[in-house]
């Protein structure tokens, strides 16, 4: 039997996905470079998947990332990825009500990763983190409310990794009582807060989880000054507006779960 030559065109543009999917979204270059083809046929390639709808081009960072399509590709597509496109315009809009710089963060490894900000869009934001910027699991807001939220078993393993660690941001793992007095809080209050000095004023965070279930999908968090917005006024003006957008976030998230985007517009089976 004669053997099917294979389509090199498909072949690229599975390349160019491999590359996306273990990066956090790549530029022309950095996917021309791995898979060894001269940049102008990869930004055809990756034009055309953007077209096709399997990835976007961020115009904040000039980045090709994967789009919740891919999903129907694999079922191992993780969550983290896919949430970051239902989360972005749900961010946006909060950042235009409030104006400080918003983020959603979930757990990558022993930290948080920072999967998408309105650092570049808000004026308010005295250093702008992009999408792959991690932050400490325990001197961060998004951090300390993913572990107060987390489940026993997975907070423990943490906890347990973290206290071997040498990094000093997690030598507060070894004091556990501290650890477990700040989870509580976050816990009862339904928010966790990070300060970080600053010369001319503290810098809070204040976060709030998303769930799924028993699980953690990501965190929301907002920063602000401490001397513009006190806590206290913080927690009266910024709390309900983060949950609020963690909710929809969340709704969205199930509701694209149920009835993923690829399938939304498939033509009916002829009968």
């Amino acid at each position: 039997m004669e053997s099917t030559r294979p389509i090199r065109a498909l072949i690229r543009g599975l390349d160019a996905l491999t590359v996306l999917n273990l990066r956090n979204g790549a530029t022309v270059s950095e996917v021309a470079q791995e898979i060894r083809l001269p940049r102008t046929t990869t930004y055809r390639i990756l034009e055309t998947l953007s077209h096709a709808g399997f990835v976007y081009r961020d115009p904040v960072d000039d980045r090709y990332r994967l789009t919740i399509m891919v999903r129907g590709l694999s079922d191992g597509f993780d969550d983290e990825a896919w949430i970051t496109q239902i989360a972005r315009p749900h961010l946006n809009e909060l950042t235009r009500d409030i104006v400080w710089p918003v983020a959603i963060a979930s757990l990558s490894g022993t930290s948080m990763m920072v999967r998408e900000s309105t650092d570049h869009t808000s004026p308010l934001a005295v250093e702008r983190f992009s999408a792959g910027f991690r932050v400490p699991l325990l001197t961060s807001a998004s951090g300390r409310v993913f572990l107060a939220y987390s489940s026993v078993s997975q907070r423990e393993s943490l906890l347990d990794i973290l206290s071997r660690s040498t990094r000093e941001a997690d030598q507060l793992a070894g004091n556990r009582g501290e650890v477990q007095k700040i989870l509580t809080e976050a816990r009862s209050q339904g928010y966790a807060t990070a300060v970080r000095p600053r010369r001319v004023t503290d810098e809070i965070t204040m976060a709030v989880p998303i769930q799924i279930e028993d699980r953690v999908l990501a965190a929301v968090s907002v920063r602000f000054s401490g001397t513009a917005v006190p806590l206290k006024l913080a927690v009266e003006r910024f709390l309900p507006k983060l949950r609020e957008t963690a909710g929809n976030i969340r709704a969205t998230f199930l509701e694209q779960q149920r009835d993923p985007p690829h399938q939304q517009h498939r033509p009916a089976q002829a009968r």
